[in-house]
């Protein structure tokens, strides 16, 4: 966890309003969490942090690409982030994390750390099947696409006709429907 030092904000110093913090991230951030499904990560963030008496609210926005592989062809390919979470940071008794976007912080706290909210907010910004343009667009030329076409089953076209024919006894049924 040595990377997320650098994403603890010391908010006891600052003056009441708004502050801007900006991250980049690669890939060592996730590996501190021991996240190992990207090939690699170019993640631009923007903390933005509106210090009031009571509380603080946190705006968090991230832009930039993480290099995963294809759930169809395994092959690599950058897929565009752009998240964006709000959380709000209040003053209790003791720390309290339960609430998503809540964070409770205990009284004389002077600095908080945002890493464990970074992370949360990249993956979930990622698409659970991860496909690659090129398999969406057909302009990827990959041995794997050749192979799992070869492997589709072929629909024939008497399968087609049998469908199309519905049980005579369906049909007496429906014409006790109609003939009310």
């Amino acid at each position: 966890m040595k990377q997320t030092k650098a994403f603890y904000i010391p908010f006891a110093g600052l003056k009441l309003g708004k502050h801007t913090f900006e991250y980049n991230v690669d890939n060592k951030f996730f590996e501190s969490f021991g996240y190992q499904e990207f090939n690699d990560a170019d993640i631009a963030i923007t903390a933005e942090l509106n210090k009031m008496n009571t509380m603080m609210e946190f705006q968090f926005d991230a832009k930039g690409t993480v290099n995963v592989n294809c759930d169809v062809t395994n092959e690599p390919f950058n897929q565009q982030i752009d998240a964006t979470m709000h959380l709000v940071v209040k003053f209790g008794e003791e720390f309290n994390d339960e609430d998503d976007e809540i964070l409770i912080l205990p009284h004389g706290e002077h600095q908080v750390n945002i890493a464990q909210y970074l992370y949360e907010m990249l993956v979930l910004a990622v698409p659970q099947k991860r496909v690659h343009p090129g398999v969406e667009d057909g302009t990827l030329d990959s041995p794997m696409l050749d192979k799992l076409e070869e492997l589709q089953p072929k629909i024939e076209e008497d399968t087609i006709k049998k469908e199309d024919n519905t049980d005579p006894r369906w049909d007496g049924l429906k014409k006790l429907l109609t003939d009310k």
